[in-house]
């Protein structure tokens, strides 16, 4: 073991900003769609900081909040406010960030999560409050003098950002990376967020520090930024953790400061000293009227709220599927809709239906997607249709191995199964007499599967069965097939 495992214990807490997908920003009109588009097209003068503008609040922006708040198990208190936090960035336009203090919308929330190996976990969620972004520092290089220098782009002021702060709950970098993986996971499924690291609109900052094992007391924590990917935040908390156990069983002291990663050394540098809330001057935002939740506009909120990964999970498994299974569909809603929506097409045994839809999105479908590097939403079979083509194998029409053919060729030209099963001549053959002569010439074929058979080796036939579903492209009916072999080959005994 680790002297990190052996001495100490680590503790660590996120914050991650996650930006909400209204179709406006926060406190202005202006669009949130600035992808792709030339900097500073997407501003006004409220995103741009003049003097003289006032914010609005934008209500499917508390809306987002509230939304993700219940599905993290907080309480949405009755009154919260806005408050300005001062510290003066070059990408910050107006000198100040309208965010919240000390009465945010949400608190007091949880969230399980279990790290492969270990007993399920609820961590902490201290608080969800709503803040607006920043702009975006570009930097450059001067072809000519060599020189650096940076460019603002504000189409990303003012979007709105919701900030989800965690108790420090965690224990490892594993935990951690599980907890942003559910995270991600649920503000998906709720709709409010594309949660896409890379993209930068779901950003984390770790807080980790060590103590001695045993202990209640917390270490001096140290905040990692500049953390990117799934990858990125628990490499980067490795990393700490070892470089702190080394400072400690050294005899030396933990500083409280800012640390980046530096994904491509795979170390954390000195980035400055760590601020204190007091340093940022909060006092409530002159500009905004606090805000005043209902119970009726959260009970509103509450029922657009879908079924959560972990309850559909937690379905699907009373369904008789795998944890494997249940939680590979339910990984997307998206994926998890599609499977669904295909079990209520499935005629017969709930159970029977649920496994036989398992089977097929976890095949066919993933496969399809995988492949095509697209979404299940594009998928030209849709559960309507992929119902249809199932019903064919479990009538006998067809094979399960034409299926499979059948369901490629769906997917390739947008056709019905009826159409591609017509048109291909793909029904099943289940006629003895269809099938005697080519079963005949699959013995002659295999002179050594034959004798293998004779002399008791049960599994040449299937040998022999896979010739002849080769030779009919699939089509034979493998029973009939198996009952045809053993009747010749009983003959020449």
């Amino acid at each position: 073991m680790t002297a990190v495992a052996t001495e100490f214990e680590t503790v660590i807490g996120l914050e991650v900003h996650v930006q909400l997908t209204t179709r406006s920003k926060m406190f202005c009109a202006c669009s949130t769609d600035y992808a792709g588009a030339a900097p500073n097209t997407h501003v006004c003068p409220v995103c741009l900081g003049l003097p003289g503008t006032l914010p609005v609040i934008n209500e499917k922006a508390i809306e987002y909040i509230v939304m993700t708040g219940l599905a993290l198990n907080c309480e949405i208190p009755p009154f919260s406010k806005f408050d300005r936090k001062n510290y003066h960035y070059p990408d910050l336009m107006k000198g100040y960030q309208i965010s919240q203090y000390d009465l945010p919308i949400c608190r007091n929330g949880w969230l399980e999560i279990q790290v492969e190996g270990q007993e399920p976990r609820r961590i902490g969620i201290t608080r969800v409050h709503m803040e607006e972004d920043t702009a975006r520092l570009l930097h450059r290089t001067d072809p000519v003098t060599g020189k650096g220098y940076s460019l603002i782009d504000v189409n990303r002021s003012g979007t709105p950002l919701v900030e989800i702060v965690s108790e420090p709950d965690l224990r490892s970098p594993a935990e951690a990376r599980e907890y942003l993986v559910r995270l991600r996971q649920i503000l998906r499924y709720i709709g409010v967020s594309d949660a896409n690291m890379e993209e930068g609109n779901f950003r984390c900052d770790a807080n980790i520090s060590l103590r001695p094992r045993g202990s209640t007391t917390f270490g001096t924590k140290v905040e990692i930024k500049n953390m990117n990917s799934f990858r990125a935040v628990h490499d980067a908390l490795a990393f700490e953790e070892r470089r702190q156990a080394e400072i400690l069983l050294s005899g030396g002291t933990i500083e409280q400061e800012t640390r980046g990663w530096v994904d491509d050394r795979g170390v954390t540098v000195t980035q400055r000293s760590k601020e204190e809330a007091n340093d940022y001057r909060y006092f409530p935002e002159p500009d905004l009227p606090p805000l005043r939740l209902s119970r009726e506009f959260v009970e509103r909120v509450r029922a657009k709220l879908p079924e959560l990964p972990a309850v559909r999970r937690e379905r699907l498994l009373s369904l008789g599927l795998s944890d494997y299974e249940a939680s590979t569909i339910t990984e997307a809603r998206e994926r998890a809709d599609y499977y669904d929506e295909l079990v209520g097409r499935l005629q017969g045994d709930r159970q029977r239906a649920a496994k036989l839809a398992a089977n097929w999105v976890l095949g066919e479908v993933l496969r399809w997607t995988n492949a095509t590097g697209r979404e299940i939403t594009e998928l030209p079979v849709t559960p309507e249709r992929l119902a249809e083509l199932i019903s064919l194998v479990e009538a006998g029409t067809i094979t399960q191995a034409v299926a499979k053919e059948v369901f490629e060729t769906m997917a390739s030209t947008g056709k019905t199964a009826a159409q591609v099963v017509e048109e291909g001549g793909l029904a099943q053959i289940s006629g003895a007499d269809e099938l005697l002569e080519t079963v005949r010439k699959a013995i002659d074929a295999n002179p050594k599967a034959v004798a293998d058979y004779r002399a008791g080796k049960e599994a040449a036939i299937k040998f022999l069965i896979g010739q002849v579903m080769r030779e009919t492209r699939g089509r034979a009916n493998p029973a009939v097939v198996q009952d045809l072999l053993k009747s010749e080959l009983g003959k020449g005994e």
